[in-house]
């Protein structure tokens, strides 16, 4: 069948919601309001300099959760001379937004649950909830409420005949006239999340069964659109006769005459989609990206802004593509190939282009030879675990003692442990003397106890053969190492924070700055609040530190209000930097500050190390300096200011606040590590003095007692610094040590013994 229909294009994108797009509201020839789960509703105006685009004019604050209905009230000279918004949240609210000034005018109270649509009618607004009620609101004040549906009430549409129809998760749609309902349509097999008025004809509905329906208002179905390979969420139709659709499958559909003309692939979930006057279509997607796509030739995006999503498209499609259960970017390229293999029919997996393609290796020719491609068989239900974007068959907590942080540990059953281990040691930075150890554990917790390493098998560090345990081995032997517990190497970090306890205290300082006449200009803006908001969202999601990034901006807020907020308030903040540092973008960001003229570390650490000190100050200090050795790119920094550093921080060791004890030990630590890699003598010095001190002192906590007996014994490795040691009469502290009822500051009391005796 022949359709006359023009192809829609890339018209252009709107930027600025740092979550996913829930929902859009055309606004008449006004703009486009768009809301989010950022909890920002934005509107957007036509750009005056290009036609084509649109531009955020106003930024919407007022939702404490994520936003999804909008309704746009048309203009009206008394009331709203630029028209008005109307949103609902997850936060049960439902607001009204003066256009003109952007500020909130009634908030509507009465909902218990998220609420989910919302419809105009005569004057009034009516909101459906997830709490099953229909709630109408008139000049601010609740009208009336009844119960609607047995069910969640997902979606609300104001018919040209006056009724209201809403869809419900019960499966059914209701129309109502007032309070009465007037025919119910049941058809759909799974909640019905969207509906839509298809002029002069009827009813459209999206539900989770992947269907689109459309209804004649006597409940009969005249066509039914089957198309999505997932939940429809939002269904809208054009004068013109098209109907729009958007789904969980990324697909933003056109339809025409019941049949799918065009399907807009989108880098994630489609949850809106509507209709401009003119024919163009808005999008939602849950990259947090709203785009307007449309088939005016002279309204297309230049070429490079096509080839900048085709390019964005494909990169998303190719990180989700998987082959063999794992994603298709994390097998290895062609140049694998150039690997001999190890035995006769050893398969090995590489990408080649969009593909994965399987090769054996000839051993009586001593070539790779291709087998096929591969090609993800039905999913069989079984989630393999992922770390840093990786699925592996096991990834293992691991605990190596020392109050150190546990560690990931991934494998797969097809590697081999010993490489494993050697792998994730190196990476960790860990001594190899915990080889075997590894591996002993990767055998009993994977069933491998029969385990027999391949023979061609050699140690990346010696060139040798495996160690096999129980086995004796002439070409390699595994030596217990002397010391129990140094050197020390790798760095400590602070890296558990209380996210939503840390943002719970900067909103309540900021309210009391607000409150206050002569500091309420040092107050952040409830955007800036907002931006912390999102911050704090990507540092929890630890999962994607690879992949996400932070903005420049949101930096700034922080640096601002260290700076300018009064001293008592700005522990909360400082704590929240200390976790930005951890962030590998967050670090870059940072660093550029740093390397300014004015350095804004060296000013946070005098602003906070002056007298009187707050302790809150010093501990969320010290604990932001210490995180910054986990970051290769702040050493330089690090080395050249430890002067000012520990003599900032030095009343901490005799503070009677563990906390504080334990972060300046474990400062004086990671300064240990890093001037021996740096081979620095001077800084060890310096370095060991300060740990001196603080060993001898009587009441000290364990823990920053056994750091600073670690970093001792590391720095005494090194002829030098030992001889200084001795001079300082490390072996009564040694001797002290060994008397603890602490077995680990034995250990280390021992180790630090050995080397005063060692010539």
């Amino acid at each position: 069948m022949d359709i006359d229909f023009n192809e829609y294009k890339l018209r252009c994108e709107l930027r600025g919601h740092e979550d996913d797009v829930r929902g859009i509201c055309v606004c008449g020839n006004a703009g486009i309001a768009t809301s989010s789960r950022d909890r920002t509703v934005r509107f957007w105006s036509l750009d005056s300099s290009d036609e084509r685009r649109f531009s955020a004019s106003k930024i919407l604050l007022g939702h404490t959760s994520f936003v999804g209905p909008l309704a746009w009230i048309s203009p009206d000279a008394e009331e709203f001379p630029d028209g008005a918004i109307v949103s609902g949240g997850m936060d049960t609210l439902v607001l009204v937004w003066d256009l003109r000034t952007g500020e909130k005018v009634h908030t509507l109270k009465g909902h218990q649950l998220q609420v989910t649509g919302l419809a105009l009618d005569n004057g009034d607004i009516v909101s459906s909830s997830v709490d099953c009620t229909l709630n109408r609101w008139r000049k601010g004040q609740a009208v009336e409420s009844w119960e609607a549906h047995k069910s969640a009430i997902q979606t609300i549409v104001k018919l040209p005949s006056g009724e209201l129809a809403t869809g419900s998760s019960d499966t059914t749609i209701k129309l109502w006239k007032g309070k009465t309902c007037t025919q119910t349509f049941a058809g759909h097999t799974d909640t019905v999340r969207g509906l839509a008025v298809m002029s002069d004809l009827g009813i459209l509905s999206a539900s989770h069964d992947g269907s689109i329906r459309l209804w004649a208002l006597t409940g009969e179905v005249l066509l039914e659109m089957v198309g999505h390979t997932s939940i429809v969420y939002s269904v809208d139709s054009h004068v013109s006769g098209l109907i729009l659709s958007g789904s969980e499958d990324r697909f933003a559909k056109i339809w025409k005459d019941g049949v799918c003309v065009q399907g807009i692939e989108h880098p994630g979930c489609v949850w809106d989609a509507k209709f401009l006057e003119n024919g163009d279509i808005v999008t939602a997607c849950s990259d947090g990206v709203v785009r307007v796509w449309t088939i005016h030739q002279d309204k297309i995006a230049d070429p490079l802004d096509l080839e900048l999503y085709s390019s964005q498209l494909a990169q998303y499609t190719l990180s989700r593509k998987r082959v063999g259960g794992l994603k298709l970017e994390d097998l290895p390229g062609l140049e694998a190939l150039q690997i001999p293999g190890t035995s006769d029919g050893q398969t090995k997996v590489v990408r080649e282009g969009d593909n994965g393609v399987a090769y054996a290796w000839n051993l009586g020719e001593g070539k790779w030879d291709k087998i096929g491609e591969v090609v993800d068989g039905p999913d069989d239900g079984m989630k393999r675990p992922v770390l840093d974007g990786i699925e592996y068959d096991y990834v293992f907590d691991v605990d190596i003692g020392d109050g150190e942080p546990i560690r990931k540990l991934p494998h797969n059953r097809s590697d081999n442990p010993y490489d494993t281990a050697d792998k994730w040691l190196l990476k960790e930075n860990l001594p190899l003397s915990y080889r075997q150890q590894i591996v002993e554990f990767i055998l009993q917790n994977t069933g491998q106890k029969d385990f027999t390493p391949d023979p061609a098998f050699r140690d990346p560090f010696t060139g040798s053969s495996a160690y096999v345990p129980g086995e004796y081995s002439k070409s390699a032997t595994v030596a217990k190492p002397a010391f129990k517990h140094i050197p020390k190497k790798g760095m400590l970090v602070f890296d558990i924070a209380q996210f939503d306890g840390i943002l719970k205290k900067i909103t309540e300082l900021n309210s009391a700055l607000h409150s206050d006449q002569e500091k309420k200009h040092l107050a952040l803006s409830e955007l800036e609040i907002s931006r912390l908001g999102a911050l704090v969202k990507v540092l929890k999601d630890t999962s994607h530190y690879h992949s996400s990034k932070l903005a420049d901006s949101d930096i700034a807020v922080l640096l601002s209000a260290i700076k300018s907020w009064p001293t008592t308030m700005i522990f909360p903040v400082i704590d929240t930097l200390r976790m930005v540092v951890l962030h590998p973008d967050g670090a870059t960001l940072f660093l550029k500050h740093v390397e300014a003229e004015n350095d804004t570390l060296m000013e946070i650490i005098k602003r906070v190390t002056e007298n009187p000190s707050l302790p809150a100050n010093l501990l969320t200090s010290i604990r932001l300096v210490t995180n910054l050795f986990k970051k290769s790119s702040f050493f330089n920094w690090l080395q050249r200011h430890r002067v000012e550093v520990l003599d900032a921080f030095s009343s901490c060791y005799s503070s009677p606040n563990k906390n504080l004890q334990l972060s300046y030990s474990t400062l004086i630590l990671n300064y240990a590590v890093l001037l021996i890699d740096k081979k620095d003598q001077e800084g060890q010095s310096q370095v060991l003095s300060a740990a001196l001190e603080i060993a001898e002192e009587e009441n000290l906590e364990v823990d920053s007692k056994f750091r600073v007996l670690v970093a001792i014994g590391s720095l005494m490795l090194d002829g030098l610094v030992k001889r200084i040691a001795l001079d300082f009469d490390v072996d009564n502290i040694a001797k002290a040590a060994k008397t603890s009822k602490d077995a680990k500051i034995v250990e280390v009391g021992t180790d630090i013994e050995l080397l005063t005796k060692a010539s």
